[in-house]
């Protein structure tokens, strides 16, 4: 019976949905198939932008990304796992990690508060007993900004380390939480001052505060049953009351007297000998603070004392604030604290940790003395400056021990002590060997011998990678250096031409936002001109299938053609501006482009040259939008490999093939379309097909063994990575599949033997 309510479901379908012929496959229900899933290694590739050590329990660690989830540490594997890969792409919000909170009496507990954006759905809080394995959800009544300014501050949510099952969180825009049964329920606390902050007109909103950003316990001040009396919060407010007190474990509030108020708070730390470290700055970063102090809190007297270990002078030019403060929790008068925004002059850095042995009565630089980075395990680390330390922490069992996050992941040392003695240099390494947090742009998996995988990444221009389990040891595309690359494609017949369009890094000015190689990616040279136009970048690039003819389409602009490795430009000619070109896969004449919005395919026979227009598809609206992300490989055309003149169009609605001639056939079980590519195919006759999108009311990734007649899902509930943008399979090895995601980096899977 269902079969047949089934079938009469597909026929009503094709009966109804006008347009396009459509194809009826009367098929069931998708089938699975298992994959091994990992991570082509990059190692960082982003923000992480805090890391909290389990005071009790050494080698339990965490840490929290902006927008690419939160990772535990493995000490068997020695790398970091990643706890939230089972994140829908309907809840893809939550990947963006607010806080980290460990519970101090056991091992295994740890929450989670996940929300990228205010302006998007709530929040929710994720509960795990297991070290991070598992998760259990509660929905919150309030919005997070893990991708917002103010990031990098916190410890927002907190565990009562006198009564476990108390659990504080400051939020954003809604004042202070409270939770009396381990994060199940929450209640906002009442008595909390409205720490609200209205909007100055013609303000810019990275320029106000992000929030209450850390509550700090005092255990001196335990009771039995009550936990902590005392707890401290800190809102990111300037030129007001900014740090508060209960001493009655949360009944009641005050703010502290004779506190700093020239700055917002950013991070704080309480010493086991009562001592308050504070760091401020101007800004909640990482956008630019002006000025910044670290002050110390004597929580014995309420004495006030400023240690700042230098001090900003604005008016000198000389502007910068504090990050980030951690102290040793066996020796309160050992510390470190991070700048934000202090170069440093002869060294590559935009950032400095001051180390103090005395409680901040004297204080050394760490990367003004000696030091040694060990760049191997992310060689493209290199060439991009330490930035954005926006949590440093000394390990709670080794005070030689020290981590502190960047904007591509972070370091660590394991001879701190070492610091100001002159006998031997501080070794810093990467820390976060198993973190990948890029978003992948484009990807391009080369037909023949050579590289497996060559990307375009946002913020850290693209790789080649010959063996997608270790970072390319080459690092990131260089001659020039991207900040995005934007689009990436090769010559089908010769797969050494590959050609790159970005953004030039603005650590590495000089280049041209366009790259060739002519050995599949290992080496890159610039052209000689650009097309004509004020800034002239980014975009999409289009390479014929014997590598002779390049179509760019600069962000924004028309599309221009070359024949000569860029030595000379002209404009294409009949079609529309901003449209992405695809090249065809076997005649290098021709060349495809879909302006979605108004449903025209255009098509080129003479190397680019000129196009013809030819309308496919219903326009949308004027206005149109909730099609996906605009990065993502929806409502585009893609071209066969092996096949001339064969077209599929991945609509956001469905999917689509044209064979030569002929008008496109709407294949009927995809209903929703993310992601499209091609692979190797289990048989010569035609590649596999892949996808991300909904099929016969599944979303998934899926593969097509038999030009989309059927369907299997390649991935389970436990790898869906958020918001996932692109899909392509390996022309070389039949099963393997790419897919890049919004923040969790780029993954690649085979199916299980």
């Amino acid at each position: 019976m269902k079969v047949q309510i089934y079938i009469l479901a597909c026929i009503l379908t094709a009966l109804f949905t006008g347009g396009c012929a459509e194809q009826a496959s009367g098929q069931l229900p998708v089938r699975s198939e298992p994959h091994v899933w990992k991570s082509v290694r990059i190692t960082g590739g982003g923000f992480v932008d805090g890391i909290v050590f389990h005071p009790n329990a050494p080698d339990v660690r965490y840490c929290r990304t902006d927008m690419g989830g939160a990772y535990r540490w493995d000490k068997e594997q020695r790398q970091w796992v990643s706890m939230l890969d089972w994140i829908t792409y309907e809840d893809s919000n939550l990947v963006g990690v607010e806080s980290i909170a460990v519970d101090p009496a056991d091992p295994l507990g740890v929450y989670l508060s996940c929300g990228t954006y205010t302006r998007s759905s709530n929040g929710a809080v994720m509960i795990s007993r297991d070290g991070g394995r598992t998760f259990r959800r509660v929905d919150m009544p309030f919005t997070m900004g893990g991708n917002e300014n103010g990031r990098g501050n916190g410890e927002r949510m907190m565990v009562d380390p006198a009564n476990t099952d108390i659990i504080y969180m400051g939020t954003r825009l809604d004042g202070l939480w409270r939770s009396a049964d381990r994060g199940m329920s929450w209640q906002r606390v009442a008595s909390f001052p409205d720490v609200s902050e209205p909007s100055p007109a013609g303000s810019f909103p990275r320029n106000q505060g992000s929030g209450i950003v850390f509550v700090v316990f005092d255990p001196a001040t335990a009771l039995a049953g009550e936990g902590c009396r005392t707890i401290y919060a800190g809102v990111s407010l300037m030129n007001r009351s900014n740090l508060f007190v209960s001493r009655d474990a949360g009944l009641s509030w005050e703010a502290l007297p004779d506190q700093p108020e020239a700055y917002r708070p950013t991070q704080a730390c309480l010493a086991k000998d009562g001592a308050l470290y504070i760091t401020y700055g101007t800004n909640p970063g990482p956008m630019r603070m002006e000025n910044g102090a670290v002050w110390k809190y004597h929580t014995l007297t309420g004495g006030w004392e400023d240690i700042s270990p230098v001090k900003p002078d604005p008016a000198g030019g000389l502007t910068f604030g504090y990050a980030s403060v951690s102290v040793d929790a066996a020796n309160p008068g050992h510390l470190i604290v991070s700048t934000f925004g202090r170069p440093l002059p002869g060294r590559y850095t935009e950032d400095d940790i001051f180390r103090s042995t005395d409680g901040g009565m004297t204080w050394s630089s760490v990367f003004g003395g000696e030091v040694k980075m060990d760049y191997s395990l992310a060689p493209y680390t290199e060439f991009t400056p330490l930035h954005w330390m926006f949590d440093i922490e000394i390990d709670p069992f080794d005070p030689n021990h020290a981590m502190f996050t960047t904007g591509y992941g972070g370091w660590e040392t394991f001879n701190l002590a070492d610091a100001g003695k002159g006998n031997a240099p501080v070794r810093w390494q990467i820390m976060s060997t198993g973190i990948e947090e890029t978003v992948p742009l484009e990807l391009y998996s080369p037909a023949g011998e050579g590289a497996r995988l060559i990307s375009a990444i946002g913020d850290y221009g693209g790789f080649t990678h010959f063996d997608l389990d270790k970072p390319a040891p080459s690092g990131s595309h260089a001659n020039p250096y991207f900040g995005n690359t934007n689009g990436v494609a090769g010559a089908e017949d010769n797969p050494q031409m590959v050609v790159r369009v970005g953004t030039v890094s603005g650590h590495h000015p000089g280049g041209k936002p366009i790259a060739y190689s002519e050995d599949g990616g290992q080496t890159w040279l610039m052209p000689l001109t650009l097309p004509p136009g004020e800034r002239v970048s980014n975009g999409h690039i289009a390479v014929s299938s014997d590598g002779r003819t390049w179509i760019w389409t600069p962000n924004r602009m028309p599309a221009f053609f070359t024949h000569d490795k860029g030595a000379g430009w002209q404009p294409s000619e009949g079609i529309a501006p901003n449209i992405r070109v695809v090249a065809d896969r076997v005649d290098p004449l021709r060349f495809y482009g879909l302006d979605r919005q108004s449903g025209v395919l255009y098509e080129s026979r003479d190397g680019g040259e000129h196009f013809s227009a030819d309308t496919v598809l219903p326009p949308l609206p004027q206005r149109y939008g909730g099609r996906g992300d605009s990065r993502g490989g929806q409502d585009r055309v893609y071209s066969v490999p092996g096949r001339e003149g064969e077209l599929w169009i991945a609509d956001y609605d469905g999917l689509y093939r044209r064979l030569p001639g002929e008008p496109l056939i709407r294949l009927d079980q995809v209903r929703r379309m993310l992601a499209f590519g091609f692979g190797k195919g289990s048989t010569g006759d035609y590649p596999a097909l892949y996808m991300i999108g909904i099929v016969n009311g599944v979303y998934g990734f899926f593969r097509s063994d038999d030009v989309a007649r059927s369907w299997t899902r390649i991935n389970d509930e436990a790898h869906q990575y958020g918001l996932v943008l692109h899909i392509t399979g390996d022309p070389k090895l039949y099963g393997r599949v790419y897919v890049g995601t919004h923040g969790r980096g780029i993954l690649y899977a085979d199916p299980v033997k």
